[in-house]
């Protein structure tokens, strides 16, 4: 008993101190999960805490029902707009990107340890996939948002790549363990069943679990068990089915998230702090795990690999899988170095240690150093690359205080928001808000007394408006209800200025010379796209003459704000040589700055 208090003791108290020490990295703009991971080192038996933690089949166990329950977090948060925008580039970065990244670095493992080239490709598949989660954490920590492709893409990556890890790591088990060589024939069937097979289940498991949860009569804290219940038995039924249980729970996530049912709020709030105790709990894990007196040999091959795996392998794989999707330079290089490896190649070293490789311990301690030296170097330097590189998005609205209820059967939400100061309800007659057709006005709160929305002609801060309409439609509401935020010099993501979306692009080329056609009816959103060649998304730009079109808002696919830039970066290897060299003055100056700050208290 008193062992079973203590280890309940324990964990709360490790739980606490990673909230906790999360806190003080944010202001410190540190990786969080290189905290939870640092922690977990600290409690382990090198550490103060001395705990001994060496079982690798419980680790694994518990590491892949963790990262089933971040994947299926993952899917229910990724808006099939989203989807739809990245789909083909993720995929291929997601599949042919992981392959290429696996032999690249498998290629450098040969060469850096001295091992077969079966051990090298097996190392190769451990570190493959990559873990956007820590990215977009660390943009959203330090306020920045990158261009709506590039974002998407990165997301929707994450969530594909790691069944693509997973199967190349185990045929590289089953070879080093299998007499013989494997057919090529039987590795293409293995692919084929892994991915094809993830795919099929999980999307009849999603909408399976979308029909459960409008049929069935529960109470409201059942609905996020019963998601979360299902979810790991998609996972688990997947895996021993020989499919991929990775790609299943994902696109199950995926499904129930962009589905109308009438506990939306419910499962999402619920499952976005599960998720945070997965990764909190997987990483601390992970430090317990590890062994960081054992790690002294295998710091320097470790770092030569991560080098090449950073420099090389992960550049030639985008370079490589993105050429047909038009990409800029500066956007495949920030892509190329924002490749962070999380919590899923560590779990996938464990692998080949429960399967009796020989020399298995050996590619642990490889894979952790590598994924140690990614959250420290990248997962420092993602916001700094991304304004170096000229990416950020132009910033949005923060969202407005907002309270939810679910309708039943999936007939859509009551939304009640409260109107932001500054806003663009604020700012604008009722009338000039562009409301979707699906969201209809309810109800109106001015100086606590209800009035009619007919009644009404213009929106004050503080006012109180209650919304009905579906989850997508409600949240394009958001960015007029919510604090407008302006954008910072430095980077001028929105341009110089902006106008509307809808204005006739011949008139606005004839006013700033550039050629625009000599169709009237053609609008500047309509120019945007063409000149794109796809959906535009947050952020894109469009060289039009000497200037540039920049998406600085959507609405409903159509871009609703331009910015104009009238003296945009130059492209190509250029651009790049003049993002650096601004960059270069950017830090000169804060260096300096301190210093005449110093000088100037001394007199």
């Amino acid at each position: 008993m008193e062992a079973i208090n203590e280890m309940i003791f324990l964990a709360g108290l490790m739980l606490l101190l990673s909230i906790l020490a999360g806190r003080v990295s944010s202001r410190l703009g540190a990786p969080l999960l290189l905290v939870f991971l640092g922690l977990g080192m600290l409690a382990g038996e090198d550490g103060p805490g001395r705990i001994h933690f060496g079982d690798f089949k419980l680790a694994y166990l518990m590491g892949s029902t963790a990262l089933a329950v971040i994947l299926f977090d993952g899917g229910l948060r990724t808006h099939a707009e989203t989807f739809r925008l990245a789909r083909w580039p993720a995929f291929s970065l997601a599949t042919a990107g992981v392959l290429i990244t696996t032999l690249v670095t498998g290629g450098l493992v040969c060469l850096v340890m001295g091992v077969g080239w079966k051990e090298g490709m097996l190392v190769g598949a451990i570190i493959a996939s990559t873990d956007a989660a820590a990215v977009f954490f660390l943009l959203n920590l330090r306020g920045l948002a990158l261009r709506g492709r590039i974002s998407a893409t990165l997301e929707v990556e994450s969530g594909l790549n790691d069944p693509m890890a997973v199967l190349l790591t185990l045929l590289c088990v089953t070879a080093l363990t299998t007499p013989g060589d494997l057919e090529p024939v039987h590795l293409l069937l293995e692919l084929v069943r892994h991915i094809v097979g993830g795919v099929l289940f999980g999307l009849g498991a999603g909408f399976a679990l979308v029909w459960l949860v409008n049929r069935l009569d529960l109470a409201d804290g059942l609905y996020p068990i019963l998601a979360l219940s299902f979810a790991l038995f998609v996972f688990g039924g997947a895996q021993a089915a020989g499919t991929s249980g990775f790609m299943a729970v994902y696109l199950a996530g995926f499904i129930l998230g962009n589905r109308p049912h009438k506990a939306d709020r419910l499962i999402r709030r619920f499952h976005d702090g599960l998720a945070w105790l997965a990764q909190i709990g997987l990483f601390v894990m992970l430090g317990l795990l590890v062994t960081p007196s054992t790690l002294g040999p295998y710091i320097v091959p470790g770092t030569l690999i991560a080098f090449g795996l950073m420099l090389i392998a992960r550049p030639l794989a985008v370079f490589a899988c993105l050429v047909p999707f038009r990409f800029t330079l500066a956007e495949r290089t920030y892509i190329s170095w924002v490749g962070l490896r999380g919590a899923v190649p560590i779990v996938l070293a464990a692998m080949p240690i429960l399967a009796g490789v020989p020399g298995a311990q050996a590619y642990f301690a490889v894979a952790f150093v590598v994924v140690l030296l990614s959250l420290l170097i990248q997962g420092w330097t993602v916001g700094p690359a991304a304004r170096l590189l000229g990416l950020l998005a132009p910033p949005q609205p923060e969202a407005p205080s907002r309270a939810d209820v679910d309708l039943p059967d999936g007939a859509g939400q009551l939304a009640v928001f409260t109107v932001a100061r500054d806003s663009e309800a604020a700012r604008r007659g009722k009338g000039k808000l562009i409301i979707p057709e699906t969201v209809q006005l309810l109800a109106l709160i001015q100086n606590g007394r209800p009035v009619r929305p007919e009644d009404a002609n213009r929106l004050q801060p503080g006012d109180t408006v209650l919304a009905m309409g579906d989850g997508s439609a409600l949240a394009v509401m958001d960015r007029m209800f919510g604090r407008r935020i302006e954008a910072f010099d430095e980077d001028r993501p929105a341009g110089d200025f902006q106008i509307a979306g809808d204005m006739p692009a011949m008139a606005v080329g004839g006013m700033y010379g550039f050629d625009a056609g000599d169709d009237p009816t053609v609008t500047l959103s309509t120019l945007i796209r063409h000149r794109l060649g796809h959906d535009p998304s947050l952020g894109d730009r469009v060289r039009v003459g000497e200037m540039e079109l920049i998406v600085v808002s959507l609405q409903g696919g159509e871009v609703d704000v331009v910015g104009i830039d009238l003296t945009p970066p130059a492209t190509g290897w250029a651009g790049l040589r003049d993002q650096l060299r601004a960059a270069g003055q950017r830090i000169r100056r804060r260096l300096a700055n301190p210093m005449r700050r110093q000088a100037v208290g001394g007199d």
